[in-house]
C-alpha cells in the first residue's frame, strides 16, 4: 500500500537530493520558529527571507534552511 506524501514534501525531497542548499516547507520553518504557518508567511514578507518557489505556483515556495537556521541561533 501507497503512504500519503505531502506535495511540499514532495517538492522538498526533489529540490534536496538534486541542490547543495537545503530547503523547509513554510510549515516546518514555522514549527521551528514557534509560529503557524500563516504567521510565517507573514514573517517572511517582513524580514525578506529568500523564497524558493515552487514552478506552476505563485504562492507555493519553500524557504532556505540555512536562513531560519541563523535565526533560531539568534533566538
Amino acid at each position: 500500500m501507497n503512504t500519503f506524501e505531502d506535495w511540499n514534501q514532495k517538492v522538498k525531497s526533489t529540490f534536496n537530493a538534486t541542490s547543495n542548499e537545503e530547503v523547509l516547507t513554510v510549515m516546518e520553518a514555522g514549527e521551528s520558529l514557534g509560529l503557524s504557518k500563516d504567521q510565517m508567511k507573514l514573517y517572511v514578507d517582513k524580514n525578506k527571507l529568500t523564497k524558493v518557489p515552487i514552478m506552476r505556483s505563485v504562492h507555493r515556495y519553500l524557504l532556505l534552511k540555512s536562513e531560519i537556521d541563523e535565526i533560531v541561533e539568534k533566538l
